[in-house]
């Protein structure tokens, strides 16, 4: 893809993540801590459905949503503090 039609396709909202090769993308500064934590089987068994579906793994289907509801939550608690605050 050139790109003029990636920077386009970027502008517009588009999902553009599977043009981008991210085996070796990292986060800067951002150290990992490893946990436990326990699910239901029947929670298990959807996340690994939606992981086959997606081709990844459970793990990162995990990751991806917890970072999507905890950046959604940061955005609701601007706003409230926002409106609270008058602007």
């Amino acid at each position: 893809m050139k790109a003029k039609t990636f920077e386009q396709q970027f502008d517009e909202g588009v999902d553009i993540t599977a043009s981008l090769d991210l085996s070796k993308a990292k986060r800067v500064l951002q150290v990992q801590k490893r946990v436990n934590v326990d699910f239901p089987a029947w929670m298990i068994d959807s996340l690994d459905r939606e992981a086959s579906k997606l081709g990844v793994t459970r793990q990162s289907v995990i990751k991806v949503w917890l970072a999507e509801r905890l950046e959604e939550s940061a955005s609701n608690t601007s706003r409230r503090r926002m409106r609270a605050e008058g602007t």
